[in-house]
């Protein structure tokens, strides 16, 4: 179960990772300027964040397991329209494609959880899954990177897209659903209650760690004078402080009243890594401190809003809010990289107001996060 969850977050993003990862390569063989992958990528997200609030409340109804095969096999669909792609127009087709099972994603894992695992398991396992998500990263940046490079950049996705198809027969093993599937009504997912102070936290967190994860390396090379590797170790740190983070923390929230007592804290924590990513203009090796701060906070803040979900919600709610607060943080991830482009610009090229932006979306999520705590 484990597996099949994280193996189901790392696959339901590694189209719009890969897109990122394969970004030169695709930009030399189709002809097409580089701000395009950019619009890409905000395409994915601002897709899924609207499918999430539609599929979301259809989980339940059409069942958990059923809807974790269907994701597999959207993932692989997904990913096998992006290996053959033809030209720009094909990567749009695969984008949107892929945005199903993004929005299929934290829904049916988390419905998984919360009605097929022990309480007391649940905060490993949701950790657990949640760190797929880095895992996904970690995939499209070292090894399909590297095999893109051996033979050609289709090898590498079909090879993902493979993937995909045989997770979708392993999660065949899963025990079947209870009952046979509902015809679901079509109805959209409102943002109420604690799932929608979870989403408006989970936006200004999206667009915060969306920044970092856009231009960490970008800042490191053309403000802090690093070389390529060095630029490119930040995200790997990024990335690997996320799946340390997530199931550290993630694990702890199982343990609380709930888990929501640590979200302000972690916003918190995240502005403070913020400005120590800004620090570096004058501090360079402070950068590293700043990415690793932003891994063990933000990135692992995320994991536990989602474990604070699978916590408060009623089992048949869960697909439902998870849909909601899903939503919230990919419409942070629409944002957050335009207008820190668009911060840069307008400041002659300085990171420094970008960042300060970034640390104060964060200091923003926490006193929702805080606001939201005292009145309950």
């Amino acid at each position: 179960m484990t597996v099949l969850l994280t193996t189901a977050m790392a696959l339901s993003m590694l189209p719009l990772f890969l897109l990122g990862a394969l970004g030169p390569r695709l930009v030399r063989e189709f002809g097409i300027a580089a701000p395009q992958l950019g619009l890409l990528v905000a395409a994915g997200f601002g897709v899924a964040a609207v499918l999430s609030l539609i599929v979301g409340p259809m989980v339940a109804a059409l069942g958990a397991r059923r809807c974790l095969i269907g994701m597999f096999a959207v993932s692989a669909l997904a990913l096998g329209l992006f290996a053959a792609a033809p030209g720009y127009s094909g990567l749009v087709v695969a984008v949107v494609v892929s945005g199903a099972g993004q929005a299929l994603a934290n829904p049916a894992t988390n419905q998984l959880i919360a009605t097929r695992v022990p309480v007391a398991a649940r905060g490993a396992v949701a950790g657990w899954k949640q760190s797929g998500v880095q895992f996904g990263a970690f995939l499209a940046g070292l090894p399909l990177a590297a095999l893109a490079g051996a033979t050609n950049w289709r090898v590498a996705v079909a090879a993902a897209a493979t993937a995909a198809a045989v997770a979708a027969g392993a999660a065949l093993l899963l025990t079947k659903d209870p009952g046979p599937p509902r015809l679901p009504s079509l109805i959209v997912a409102q943002p109420r209650g604690g799932a929608g102070w979870m989403c408006g936290y989970s936006v200004l967190l999206g667009i915060g760690i969306s920044a970092i994860n856009t231009y960490v390396a970008l800042y490191a090379s053309k403000q802090l004078g690093f070389p390529a590797a060095a630029a490119s170790a930040l995200v790997a740190l990024l990335g690997v402080a996320g799946i340390g983070g997530r199931v550290g923390w993630t694990r702890w929230s199982s343990r609380l009243r709930t888990p929501a007592i640590l979200l302000g804290p972690l916003a918190f924590g995240a502005a403070l890594a913020a400005l120590t990513v800004l620090a570096a203009v004058w501090w360079s090796w402070w950068v590293w401190l700043g990415v690793l701060g932003i891994g063990c906070c933000a990135v692992s803040a995320n994991a536990v809003s989602m474990m604070t979900v699978i916590s408060t919600a009623e089992p048949a709610q869960v697909g439902r809010d998870s849909a909601v607060v899903s939503a919230g943080f990919f419409a942070g991830f629409v944002v957050g990289p335009p207008v820190f482009g668009a911060i840069v610009v307008a400041s002659g090229g300085s990171y420094a107001p970008g960042w300060a932006m970034v640390a104060a979306a964060f200091v923003a999520a926490a006193t929702v996060a805080w606001w939201w705590r005292s009145r309950g």
